[in-house]
């Protein structure tokens, strides 16, 4: 079989590969490692894991989609499309069934690129698309209330599903912690309007910084405030993963393909719009199966690098893009960085109090919410359209991802035969 159409896009530029644009990457590279890495941390803890992983996820997915991938530009790592699903997955099947499920992923995409099946993005409906993207950014915003406004559960209360996660919070909201409280609302608020006064130092970097400051200085903030130090343990380099008491059984396997179905269908979508809208600010064209391709490789290697699944960034992408970023060599560097940063600055991480965590994600979820575009499908009129377009939103929030695709395809389906019958009925009569 003729492998052409896996050529990396990083075999592409080497051979042209020149002194200006490696200075031009690795400071792309540097800026974007210290964008991501307050993000990594905070979807690693949105994820249900240890806030190292989405460190250990930025620097292997983000080199072996750099070295394999099919766009110059992208960026890959953690995610919030995936902090739901990863959740529930830690959450039903432990750590070993979120590896099992991000390998058997990982395989699927593989072979999804194997058989050309990146052009098949366009099949899918953009409300469906949109639909699911704002019910994960729902899903993360109501899974961070709990912390922004520092609420203590009962303990036998450990909620799971969003719906769950609501009634826990109406009926803990009189524990809510006023120290939380403001320590979370500073950091939204650093997050909000920094960027309209500067715009080099990434805003959560900064909001990092203002909540550690505050808990470690002013001790009648730091009452019942707690810090990831408090609830996680932060490891020094690199990651130490024991395969030997984890359960990988068959049946095991067989209950997590839904599971892997979803993560490599978000993998997939994720990492193609973000080629997309990176072609778009380049001038360039992806090659989908390449980066399909390489996907799968960097899930495989995230995982069994401690880390959980990834996909293409865009935000981070597009960070990559306008400082400078125009080679797959940024991402190495960005990957660089952050494992500098994983063996010699990780233990910081314990200082970060929790509502800053809240509030970045708070963020995260709006930024992913697509609600311009949410409204701009309403405001069109089609039925049809704005059908499965809630049906999805719904889905999502309130059952799972893959219900929600599933049955948003379905319907699709059923609306288009609708059209299909109509328009004839028409041309008959």
């Amino acid at each position: 079989m003729n492998s052409f159409y896996l050529k990396p896009k990083f075999v592409e530029i080497i051979k042209e590969y020149t002194g200006s644009q490696l200075v031009s990457d690795i400071v792309a590279g540097i800026i974007v490692a210290i964008i991501a890495l307050p993000l990594s941390i905070a979807l690693a803890l949105a994820s249900g894991v240890q806030p190292a992983q989405g460190i250990y996820t930025a620097i292997a997915a983000g080199f072996f989609v750099a070295l394999l991938g099919g766009s110059r530009v992208q960026i890959a790592g953690p995610t919030a499309a995936f902090a739901t699903t990863v959740a529930g997955i830690v959450a039903t099947s432990g750590m070993d069934g979120l590896i099992i499920a991000t390998v058997l992923a990982g395989i699927m995409l593989i072979l999804m690129g194997i058989f050309k099946l990146g052009g098949l993005i366009r099949f899918i409906p953009t409300a469906i698309t949109v639909g699911f993207t704002g019910g994960i950014a729902v899903t993360i915003f109501i899974g961070q209330i709990k912390d922004f406004l520092g609420i203590t559960y009962a303990e036998s209360v450990k909620p799971i599903e969003t719906i769950e996660k609501i009634k826990a919070n109406i009926d803990a909201i009189f524990t809510f912690n006023w120290q939380s409280l403001i320590i979370g609302a500073i950091c939204l608020l650093v997050l909000v309007f920094y960027p309209k006064i500067e715009k080099r130092i990434p805003p959560s970097l900064i909001a990092v910084v203002v909540g550690a400051v505050l808990t470690a200085l002013i001790p009648a903030l730091n009452d019942g405030v707690y810090t990831i130090g408090d609830l996680y343990d932060i490891p020094k380099g690199l990651p130490q993963i024991n395969f030997a008491d984890m359960d990988f059984s068959t049946d095991k396997i067989i209950t997590l393909l839904p599971s892997a179905f979803t993560i490599a269908i978000l993998a997939g979508i994720e990492s193609l719009l973000s080629c997309v809208v990176s072609d778009s600010m380049i001038k360039d064209k992806h090659n989908p199966n390449a980066e399909l391709l390489a996907q799968g490789v960097a899930n495989i290697a995230s995982v069994l690098f401690g880390g959980i699944p990834a996909t293409g960034a865009i935000a981070r992408t597009a960070a990559n893009i306008k400082n400078g970023g125009r080679t797959p060599v940024s991402a190495m560097v960005h990957s660089a960085v952050l494992l500098l940063v994983l063996v010699l600055l990780m233990p910081f991480a314990k200082l970060i109090p929790m509502p800053t965590i809240a509030a970045i994600l708070f963020i995260v979820a709006y930024n992913m919410s697509e609600w311009r575009h949410f409204v701009r499908i309403i405001k069109k009129r089609r039925i049809g359209e704005i059908l499965i377009l809630l049906v999805t939103f719904v889905f999502t929030v309130v059952f799972d991802l893959v219900v929600a695709i599933v049955v948003g395809m379905v319907l699709y389906g059923i609306i288009s035969i609708i059209k299909i019958i109509t328009k004839k009925g028409d041309v008959e009569n």
